[in-house]
């Protein structure tokens, strides 16, 4: 018999966003097939009656649950879904150790364990659970989507493909054998050293505030948030960041291989102004280019919109979109 483990949750609201009135909160644990407890916040809109459809909510890449993801979650609750927003494997209030690491395959199973958990809740119809992935977790929700037949309606939101940006560096500036051997060996080298004194450095987080002028825009961008007007206490990218080899296997594990073989729908959103757009424009492009399964699939690109709008700014996140998208498939 699978069991949790005992974590330890903040039962106070201790969230970037202001707590709705219209939902009902709560906190909730369950586990991945890899014995690793996951917690996450339930948001339940008030005076609900009957199944729900439900949507499983995570990411970006080294934040928390008490950040955007939640906002994303609390806001469609407010629309008539349950909702979770949850912390992935080694970070945040989840199990895992050790701390700050990152897997293509164990953050695929805890979105599957989230389905797992959402198929067994008293409140939920099964047969209508949805799943939103944001940034690093937009690309790892595509992957999920493609292997989970559970998952009727996909959004990747402001989505990376996080092993083509390990493997390539930003912008696939570092696209060549001789670079990435030259990344490789130097982590390999880390790995051996940090082994003989028996503990893991971490990589370092967001630029700290004021971000010098000589840095680009995206570094600015990402440090508002995460250091600035979302800064969290538990959150990576707020502070120390991740595990100093804890993506070193994204390199060689391309998560989006089969995404033309999704036969559920798919919503990618990305603002156009976005340094990362070009992840979503070539991610849904491949994942319709030899498919079968079309008509279900869209591409919304927002104009003026920079990478961080679609973390928090209820202006411009489409929510009146996605809660169109959810209800079309989700039925």
């Amino acid at each position: 018999m699978m069991k949790t483990a005992d974590l330890v949750l903040t039962r106070d609201w201790d969230k970037t966003f202001s707590k709705s009135d219209k939902v009902e909160h709560s906190k909730v644990t369950f586990i991945n097939r890899y014995g690793i407890t996951l917690a996450a916040d339930m948001y339940v809109p008030k005076d609900a009656v009957g199944k729900l459809p439900a949507i499983a909510v995570s990411g970006p890449f080294g934040a928390v649950k008490e950040q955007c993801s939640g906002l994303y979650a609390q806001t469609m609750a407010e629309r008539g879904f349950l909702t979770i927003a949850f912390d992935p494997s080694f970070t945040g209030e989840s199990g895992g150790s050790p701390r700050y690491m990152a897997s293509p395959d164990i953050n695929t199973e805890d979105f599957q364990a989230a389905v797992d958990f959402l198929s067994n809740c008293d409140k939920v119809d099964p047969d209508r659970i949805g799943i939103i992935g944001i940034c690093g977790w937009g690309g790892m929700a595509l992957n999920v989507a493609a292997l989970d037949t559970r998952i009727k309606a996909t959004v990747a939101s402001t989505m990376y493909d996080m092993t083509r940006v390990n493997a390539n560096g930003y912008f696939d500036s570092e696209d060549s054998e001789e670079q990435r051997y030259a990344k490789k060996k130097a982590l390999n080298d880390l790995r051996t050293a940090e082994y003989a004194k028996g503990e893991y450095s971490r990589a370092g987080g967001c630029v700290e505030l004021p971000v010098p002028d000589d840095m680009p825009f995206f570094v600015k961008d990402y440090s508002e948030y995460y250091k600035g007007r979302a800064y969290h206490a538990r959150s990576l990218n707020s502070n120390e960041g991740w595990n100093s080899v804890g993506c070193l296997s994204f390199m060689n594990q391309p998560i989006l291989k089969y995404s033309d073989e999704i036969r559920s729908a798919v919503l990618v959103i990305h603002g156009e102004k976005a340094h990362s757009c070009y992840f979503g424009k070539d991610a849904y492009a491949d994942m319709i280019k030899e498919s079968k399964y079309t008509d279900n699939k869209e591409l919304m690109l927002i104009p003026d919109a920079v990478h961080t709008d679609l973390y928090d700014n209820t202006d411009v996140i489409p929510f009146d979109k996605m809660e169109e998208f959810f209800n079309a498939y989700l039925k």
